[in-house]
């Protein structure tokens, strides 16, 4: 059989726009070099949709700027999409991260379209996207997590109730964004404002997590099979931590060339514990192609979720690749699987 066409998708309007260009770069060059006519589409942060060039590359490079899609960068786009119009590929791979591309948007545009595409559907990329309602859906199954609470848009902060609740530390979240945007770790009642007002400059709703001190932070990726099983991988330790001790948005992509130990020694059945967590959560959540299941070991070996996202980091510093290539599925073969996965649902 021929080998489907794909269109990749890449940037978009989020504020996670650099690490989407990088991964979605990546992941255009691996299919290339495995023999797919492949379509980069680039979307600037007013939603424009731009053709790039084949040999497009953004890359996250410390003392560089963040890589960016413009007006600039390629040919605009009006792609028409549904029943008899022309598709641009068998197969989209919405490369995105964050509103607008990682949230069910995107996924509802290729749904009504009919374009079969790669990640979790409509519901459960919103709900995962959404880290009040992937608590309260997991809270309510009985899966371990930390204490939290949410300020809804429009909601004044009441910071004694936050206090009261969850004490400090507290990490203070945009609820609807990723790569360790617009989070704070407080420690004091006079910082909660000003975490929340930095939050809300992502996104109007807050969560509040309460910190677990002195855990090993942990992730894995889960990857679907064609027979309908779960790929899940050891899981990966994260060593890097930015000036305040946590994993942020530095510390992910700037500051440290290993920022992971892939195969790290675990108490005898944290390490099953973990992946049994990962294939539970996956499953609750109905997701779809590949996700990244985070969470906090303590030190009574006790694996709590954290978070779950349905498009991961696919650059090479991210873990997903790095844990799947540690597992003998290098990134071409990995980011094929999950064109095949798509494909198959055509």
């Amino acid at each position: 059989m021929s080998k489907p066409t794909v269109a990749v998708f890449l940037g978009g309007r989020s504020v996670e726009q650099p690490v989407s260009c990088s991964s979605g770069s990546g992941v255009a060059e691996a299919l290339r070099g495995r023999g797919y006519e492949v379509t980069a589409i680039g979307i600037t942060r007013d939603g424009d949709w731009v053709r790039l060039p084949d040999d497009s590359t953004f890359a996250i490079e410390e003392s560089k700027p963040l890589p960016e899609v413009t007006a600039d960068s390629g040919k605009s786009v009006a792609l028409e999409l549904g029943p008899g119009s022309e598709q641009p590929a068998d197969v989209a791979f919405p490369v995105l991260h964050g509103p607008y591309g990682e949230d069910g948007t995107i996924q509802g545009l290729f749904e009504m379209a009919g374009v079969p595409y790669v990640g979790s559907g409509v519901l459960a990329s919103s709900i995962c996207m959404d880290k009040e309602f992937t608590k309260r859906l997991l809270d309510a199954e009985g899966v371990p997590q930390g204490k939290w609470a949410v300020l809804k848009p429009g909601e004044e902060l009441d910071a004694q109730a936050v206090i009261d609740e969850l004490g400090f530390p507290v990490f203070v979240k945009p609820a609807r964004a990723g790569s360790s945007l617009g989070i704070s770790k407080v420690k004091s009642g006079a910082s909660l404002e000003e975490a929340v007002g930095k939050a809300r400059e992502v996104d109007e709703k807050v969560v509040f997590e309460a910190a677990f001190e002195g855990v090993r932070e942990i992730e894995m990726g889960v990857l679907a099979t064609l027979d309908g099983d779960l790929d899940v991988t050891f899981p990966l330790e994260v060593l890097a931590a930015g000036e305040d001790g946590w994993f942020d948005f530095e510390a992910k992509y700037l500051d440290n060339p290993e920022p992971f130990n892939l195969r790290p020694d675990y108490p005898e059945g944290v390490a099953e514990q973990a992946q049994a967590l990962a294939r539970k959560v996956f499953r609750l959540l109905d997701c779809r192609d590949l996700a990244r299941v985070d969470c906090f070991l303590t030190a009574d070996g006790t694996v709590y979720l954290n978070e779950v996202n349905t498009m991961p980091g696919l650059t090479p510093m991210s873990g997903v690749p790095q844990a799947f290539a540690a597992a003998g599925v290098e990134y071409g073969e990995l980011v094929e699987r999950l064109v095949t996965l798509a494909a198959s649902r055509r």
